[in-house]
């Protein structure tokens, strides 16, 4: 897995991060600290009519991908007319040292029901003091993949429009993972896994699991590839992702697929 690695340059992510958000009026709060930085959370809100989306990535920390997805998202000049909840970097001491894991060698996103690790147990409590999303999306990798895929968990019915629309604006920039199984999930088409509001390992909650159990009736957890594509092509791969996925809620496409 080490020839396809990519190291991040965290201070300088941080600096970027700080500086975008500032541009567009974010508000800024240090939920924890860690050795590697911290664990900063942001916040926009424009109106009570409008949707909320809570964006996250940087959980495990051998996944850059996603972070500099999410600054490359806030570097342009219009934001989507949502209210926003974004953390990009959720696991500052793994991604400074290109680990999955936290220092203490715990996977954070195993860890939304016990709450053992500190930067989880203040995450999931910045959470719950929020408003509750309307759409959560997740930036992760998969070392294994042949293409790009997501995970989606739905409090209603599975929206075969929805997911198609989305698969649609990726391909443009990324394959489509084709495998009928994907990390021991049948696929309900190819790149799409309809998951259920409830974990493999029911000790074990991930933060998708964690954000049904509060109620955010729609998550999509977006999976590229880190060693069949190029780190540019995989943050394009997100950037698409989220552009449509916002594009649907936006739509009210939600309810409308067969």
């Amino acid at each position: 897995m080490s020839s396809c690695r990519e190291t991040l340059d965290l201070p300088e992510l941080y600096r970027e991060l700080d500086s975008l958000f500032a541009r567009h009026s974010f508000v800024k709060e240090t939920i924890y600290r860690t050795d590697a930085g911290p664990i900063d959370a942001w916040s926009r809100f424009v109106s009570a009519s409008s949707p909320t989306v809570y964006l996250s990535s940087g959980i495990h920390g051998d996944e850059p991908a996603g972070p500099l997805a999410i600054a490359a998202l806030f570097g342009r000049a219009q934001l989507a007319d949502v209210n926003w909840l974004v953390c990009p970097v959720l696991n500052p001491t793994g991604l400074a040292a290109g680990s999955r894991v936290n220092a203490e060698g715990l996977d954070l996103n195993r860890d939304y029901l016990q709450r053992v690790t500190p930067e989880v147990s203040c995450h999931a409590g910045w959470i719950e003091k929020n408003t509750r999303p309307d759409l959560f999306l997740s930036l992760h990798e998969d070392w294994e993949a042949e293409g790009f895929y997501f995970y989606e968990i739905s409090l209603s019915a599975a929206e075969p429009k929805r997911a198609r629309m989305l698969l649609e604006a990726v391909s443009h920039r990324m394959v489509i993972d084709p495998n009928p199984s994907i990390d021991g999930h049948d696929v309900r088409e190819p790149g799409w896994i309809h998951h259920e509001a409830r974990s493999d390992f029911p000790e074990s909650w991930p933060e998708a699991i964690f954000m049904a159990q509060i109620g955010c009736p729609l998550s999509f957890t977006f999976e590229t590839p880190s060693c069949a594509a190029p780190l540019q092509q995989r943050i394009d791969a997100h950037l698409a992702a989220i552009d449509a996925a916002l594009g649907s809620l936006e739509a009210g496409d939600a309810g409308s697929g067969k």
